[in-house]
C-alpha cells in the first residue's frame, strides 16, 4: 500500500487535495495548485505521483471529450481516512485555507473552456464551452471581426460563462 518516508506523505497530500476540492480535477489544475501555486511538491514529484496513485487505485480517470479529470475512488479516501494523521497540522491547515479561498476560481478554470483562431477572410472563431461531469452543457461558436476581440472575449470567458449560461437559459426555457 503505502510505503514510509516522503513519498507516502506526499501521496496523502495528494489525497488531502482531492479531499478538499470535493470534484475532479485536471492534471493542469492538481500541478499548479500542487507545486506552481504552493510548495507542496516538486513538479516531477506531482507528475510521478499522479501516475503512481493511478496504478495504485487511490483515483481513477474520469475521460472526457477535453482534458482527462481525476478523482478519488474509496480506497484513495479510506487511505486518506487512516493515515492522515502523518501530514504535518501545518500542511493540512495551509491546503485547506488555500482551498477555501481559491476552490471557485480552480473550478471556473476547469469548466470553462475557450480557444479562437483566424479564419482565411482574416475575421476570427472563437469557441466558448461550459463543461459538465460527463459532457460539454453549453458550446457556442462564433465569428469576430478581428484577433483583439477574440481575445477579450476569450479572457473573459472564465468570468462571464455562468452568466452568459443563465441568460441563454432563461431566455430559451421561458
Amino acid at each position: 500500500m503505502l510505503v514510509r518516508g516522503e513519498t507516502s506523505v506526499n501521496k496523502l497530500i495528494l489525497l488531502f487535495v482531492f479531499d478538499k476540492m470535493e470534484c475532479p480535477l485536471s492534471e493542469r489544475t492538481i500541478v499548479d495548485m500542487c507545486t506552481s501555486s504552493n510548495d507542496w511538491l516538486n513538479y516531477m514529484d506531482c507528475m510521478v505521483l499522479i501516475q503512481k496513485m493511478l496504478q495504485d487505485g487511490f483515483i481513477c480517470e474520469i475521460p472526457t471529450s477535453d482534458d482527462p479529470l481525476y478523482t478519488i475512488t474509496p480506497e484513495g479516501r479510506e487511505t486518506l481516512a487512516n493515515f492522515y494523521i502523518n501530514i504535518p497540522k501545518s500542511r493540512r491547515e495551509e491546503i485547506s485555507r488555500f482551498i477555501k479561498t481559491n476552490s471557485v476560481k480552480y473550478r471556473k478554470r476547469q469548466e470553462c473552456k475557450s480557444d479562437y483562431y483566424q479564419n482565411k477572410d482574416g475575421s476570427y472563431t472563437v469557441f466558448l464551452k461550459i463543461l459538465g461531469n460527463v459532457q460539454p452543457i453549453l458550446e457556442l461558436k462564433f465569428v469576430v471581426p478581428d484577433k483583439k476581440t477574440a481575445n477579450y472575449i476569450y479572457k473573459q470567458w472564465e468570468d462571464k460563462a455562468a452568466e452568459l449560461y443563465s441568460v441563454v437559459s432563461e431566455t430559451l426555457v421561458d
